[in-house]
């Protein structure tokens, strides 16, 4: 199949702004559910409210637009009522981490098959700019003019202490690693968390001096490393990408089947 059989192409253009990320994040996405071989209709995508919940309305697959942070719970639902299917949940800093965090968390606990794709771009683009969980000390906002008081979560070290059993890193420069670890998480029996640094040019960016998204890619580039790599070594302030945690654990809706069939029993 060709990428665009995979769009649902009466919703273009896409309300993405000029050089935003996300359009790499879907694109990637797409390229890696096609390499897989998974069908169309075997693909629950649900998304909440934000930049990157517009991506279930441009993909052809069996979709939900859900509340704000809520996108886990409606997954969870779904994966419970028909565990054969393949679970994907792009959000972003506020739907992830902010309201959605406590959805987050325990949904990592509880080790349910669905792959979580935290799209970061460290602001809340579609409302305005306001800063986020994950913007930064010292980041500029239409919220913090003056500079975010707050420091950032780390979402990598958030997902391995809340118990997720996949675990990784990215960046929207990094097409390929993004390609092959968005093709293991969909895969992983378990919860699965992918974080992908993701340029807002429009908001961040601008207010930041970042420059434009070329600029901002190249950001990404030289601001992280590989895991244990000579440049990590060498300058620790760089932010680490690769696969931090890849475990076999017993799933959530297989346990809960166990407990369904111990009921019948009697």
């Amino acid at each position: 199949m060709s990428v665009r059989e995979y769009l649902r192409e009466r919703f273009m253009p896409h309300l993405w702004c000029p050089g935003c990320g996300h359009g790499i994040i879907m694109n990637n996405l797409i390229r890696a559910i096609e390499s897989l071989g998974i069908k169309k209709n075997d693909i629950v995508m649900v998304t909440g409210i934000g930049c990157s919940s517009r991506i279930s309305g441009y993909l052809d697959f069996h979709t939900l637009h859900t509340l704000h942070g809520r996108a886990l719970a409606f997954a969870t639902g779904v994966k419970l009522a028909r565990p054969e299917l393949k679970i994907i949940v792009p959000m972003g800093d506020g739907d992830a981490i902010a309201i959605g965090g406590n959805h987050f968390i325990h949904a990592a606990r509880r080790n349910i098959d669905i792959t979580a794709i935290i799209m970061n771009n460290r602001v809340y683009g579609m409302t305005g700019g306001q800063f986020s969980p994950l913007s930064g000390y010292g980041t500029l906002a239409t919220t913090a003019p003056y500079g975010n008081i707050y420091e950032a979560f780390d979402t990598v070290e958030l997902a391995r202490g809340a118990g997720a059993s996949f675990v990784a890193r990215t960046t929207t420069y990094h097409v390929r690693s993004m390609k092959e670890i968005i093709e293991k998480a969909i895969m992983h029996k378990g919860f699965s968390v992918v974080e992908i640094l993701s340029q807002c040019p429009t908001y961040f960016g601008r207010k930041n001096k970042r420059g434009d998204a070329v600029e901002m890619l190249k950001y990404l580039k030289e601001s992280t490393a590989p895991i244990g790599s000579e440049r990590k070594r060498k300058n620790p302030a760089l932010i680490e990408r690769g696969i931090f945690v890849e475990e076999d654990r017993p799933e959530y809706c297989a346990e809960y089947e166990k407990i369904v069939e111990k009921a019948q029993k009697g």
